[in-house]
């Protein structure tokens, strides 16, 4: 009897010490997915290829996200449209499968109409006054605008001012724009602004954008220098002008779900990352800017650059789309940025 008594304590202890280690098991488990292990955060690069100053931005983010983060975030960065176009990669932030992403205004406008502000002509004709606004209390509000949205707001990196090309002719006279063919972003502000112009604008993808232009089925495009050499426009088109009718910036946005659980240290490693970044993507952008349009001329494009009583006669003309869009956009985001065009 105390044999089988004594078996029986053993097994009971046996019992106990399994659900112990079962215990201690699951409190590792979530010790494992608790603040000190690395979380996975991929930021979707968009489309622009790998030598574009915007890639080398996010190549430069992800090595400050995981050397400040001491690697507990670890950074899975796609790019070269490996995540699709702006519009995916903003659907895919809302269901959580993208921490990061810097999409073009015309795609987040989609998803809040004050956006929208930052795709109007001419509302920044210098980088001095469109940095202080968009670091400042006007870029702020657009960015505090996101959360009901599910987004979080971190900032603005720069993809430059845009610029016109064609395959038809010079363009050395506002008049040299009537009757053209031009492919824009599916914008409607900028759809309006070049049809008061006298162009006629068609929306299309960028991955179409090539293809169009080397079969002539359109005359033009308008991006910024960078963009026009990193997609080798330059072989499809002979003529480019200055015009500078949108400066372009990307909208840094993370998922604000994922952003309000991660550890507060992490959400500063976040805001220092992209601080940091954003300098680093100014200087390169401009750096950029004059090292593309050298190339542009050495592969053989005809440039003219407007002259100042030209831009401000474009600017003039393109004023009306300020009041088409202003009660889409909000009267006071659009006053709130007018404002600093002193």
């Amino acid at each position: 009897m105390k044999k089988l008594l004594l078996g029986m304590v053993l097994i009971l202890v046996s019992i106990i010490a399994a659900c112990g280690s079962n215990d201690s098991s699951n409190a590792n488990s979530e010790s494992a997915n608790g603040e000190d292990d690395p979380i996975t955060f991929r930021i979707a690069g968009g489309s622009v290829g790998p030598d574009h100053s915007l890639t080398k931005t996010y190549n430069f983010l992800k090595e400050e996200l995981e050397e400040k983060s001491d690697g507990r975030l670890q950074v899975e960065l796609n790019v070269a449209g490996e995540l699709g176009e702006d519009r995916e990669i903003i659907e895919a932030m809302q269901m959580g499968q993208v921490h990061l992403a810097g999409p073009s205004p015309a795609a987040l406008g989609g998803f809040d109409s004050s956006v929208v502000i930052l795709d109007m002509p001419y509302l920044f004709t210098d980088r001095e006054t469109a940095y202080e606004a968009l670091d400042g209390e006007p870029g702020q509000m657009i960015l505090d605008n996101l959360e009901e949205h599910g987004f979080k707001g971190l900032g603005y990196f720069e993809n430059g001012f845009r610029n016109l090309t064609n395959n038809v002719k010079p363009v050395e006279s506002i008049e040299d724009i009537q009757g053209l063919s031009l492919r824009t972003m599916e914008n409607q502000t900028h759809i309006e602004a070049w049809k008061l112009l006298g162009a006629n604008p068609t929306p299309m993808a960028l991955g179409e954008l090539y293809t169009a232009l080397q079969q002539g089925t359109i005359d033009g495009q308008e991006n910024p220098f960078g963009l026009i050499y990193a997609n080798k426009f330059f072989e499809v088109q002979d003529y480019l002008t200055v015009t500078k009718h949108v400066y372009a910036p990307n909208v840094m946005i993370t998922n604000k779900e994922f952003y309000d659980e991660l550890p507060s240290d992490l959400q500063e490693v976040i805001s220092d990352a992209i601080g940091a970044a954003t300098e680093y993507n100014r200087e390169l952008a401009q750096e950029e800017e004059v090292e593309a349009r050298e190339a542009l001329v050495d592969e053989g494009m005809d440039i003219y650059e407007f002259s100042d009583e030209q831009l401000q006669e474009m600017q003039e003309i393109t004023e009306p789309v300020y009041e088409m869009f202003k009660d889409e956009i909000g009267e006071d985001v659009v006053e709130t940025f007018l404002n600093t065009r002193q």
